[in-house]
């Protein structure tokens, strides 16, 4: 939730909620690696090498001693890291592989079983701006106002961009998830094409134990994400914020902690303040496309970020022609912006500014980012 892990979101979830928390961009398929290759039995030598003088544990392999011995690699790990003995004996033992999780994450689009598939924008956008989520979220804005303002006042995030991100990832409280996180993590960890993600949010689901989160408090989507912004484990350790004032952060119950959490993360990943995500535009017919296509490629959901234009400022958009099709409030004449064309040329096109990518960061995918900014604008009538 910060990270890339975003990524990840549930997709039984999204569809129950009309929230989009896990849905991947189509157009940035998950790179396939390939099964480990079996381990070779080595051939018998007459006269085996003597043991290491030290030894306090044998190696265990992951994949080769199945979950069971995986379970004892986590342990191990969990150790290593400074999780309590107490805390590792109550939970890793007793974990169950969940087979159902991986049969969800094979099913996303873009994952392995569909790379090549990119569906459209606005059949998305249909389900994930409905007048169910702006409805209830413009009552909800206007029941918690008062709080809403102290929190961008305190954070420098849009109110309504915190509530449509709410809204999006659990239908405003309603929809969190009941996957049991510790084996849902701990199969994605064992499955193994993202193994380091997976374990290190596994530990990290531990160490919210150890700091005194109860252990049936953690659930969420099968993807791991957990609470009422559907934060991954590290994130919650890292930026779960005290929304109420009653000293505790505590984003499974409280709607306030959970909105001041998610203003935190988009604060960090650099929201500039009185700044709005982006506009809708014209482009007219005949736009040559080529002479803004940008050639920077981003280190991350580059598939995703490739979609974007060069920068220029709203100045310079509406030189060549791009006009925009309302407002403009939050968006100064010398603001930098990209533009993007989510169906393609002649549909739907959008400027949008650096905090368009601070969304992004709480979930890489053009098709959330955007319908998160729609929805954010529905709540507010903009």
């Amino acid at each position: 939730m910060i990270e890339w892990v975003r990524l990840l979101a549930v997709m039984a979830l999204s569809s129950a909620a009309g929230a989009a928390m896990v849905q991947r961009d189509p157009l940035a398929p998950l790179p396939v690696t390939p099964p480990p290759a079996p381990i070779p039995t080595p051939a018998p030598t007459p006269t085996p090498a003597p043991p290491p003088a030290v030894q306090l544990r044998p190696a265990i392999t992951p994949i080769a001693s199945g979950f069971e011995g995986y379970k004892r690699f986590l342990a191990d790990r969990a150790r290593r890291e400074g999780v309590r003995e107490a805390t590792i004996a109550a939970t890793v033992p007793g974990l169950q592989y969940n087979g159902r999780v991986i049969t969800l994450d094979r099913g996303q689009p873009g994952g392995v079983n569909n790379p090549n598939f990119i569906p459209p924008f606005a059949p998305y956008r249909r389900t994930h701006v409905t007048s169910s989520l702006i409805s209830r979220g413009q009552a909800r804005y206007a029941a918690n106002y008062t709080r809403l303002a102290a929190i961008e006042r305190r954070f420098g995030v849009e109110a309504s961009v915190l509530m449509a991100i709410y809204g999006h990832e659990t239908s405003y409280g309603t929809v969190t998830g009941n996957f049991d996180l510790l084996p849902a993590l701990a199969t994605l960890a064992y499955e193994g094409r993202r193994r380091t993600l997976f374990e290190s949010e596994f530990i990290a689901a531990l160490k919210l134990i150890d700091r005194g989160t109860p252990r049936d408090r953690l659930k969420g989507s099968w993807a791991g994400a957990t609470g009422y912004p559907q934060f991954m484990p590290s994130a919650v350790l890292r930026l779960a914020t005290d929304g109420d004032g009653d000293g505790s952060a505590n984003i499974w119950g409280s709607e306030a902690d959970g909105l001041a959490s998610i203003a935190v993360y988009l604060r960090e990943a650099g929201w500039k303040p009185n700044v709005h995500w982006g506009i809708p535009v014209r482009v007219p017919y005949g736009f040559n496309r080529q002479s803004i296509v940008s050639r920077l490629v981003a280190p991350r959901c580059s598939q995703v970020y490739k979609r974007h234009s060069q920068w220029r400022t709203l100045r310079e958009w509406r030189e060549m022609g791009i006009v925009p099709t309302g407002g403009t409030s939050g968006i100064a004449e010398n603001e930098q912006l990209s533009l993007i064309e989510p169906d393609g040329p002649d549909a739907t096109a959008y400027l949008l500014s650096t905090n368009y990518r601070s969304i992004l960061d709480y979930n890489c995918s053009n098709f959330y980012a955007l319908s998160v900014g729609l929805l954010a604008d529905a709540i507010v009538r903009r």
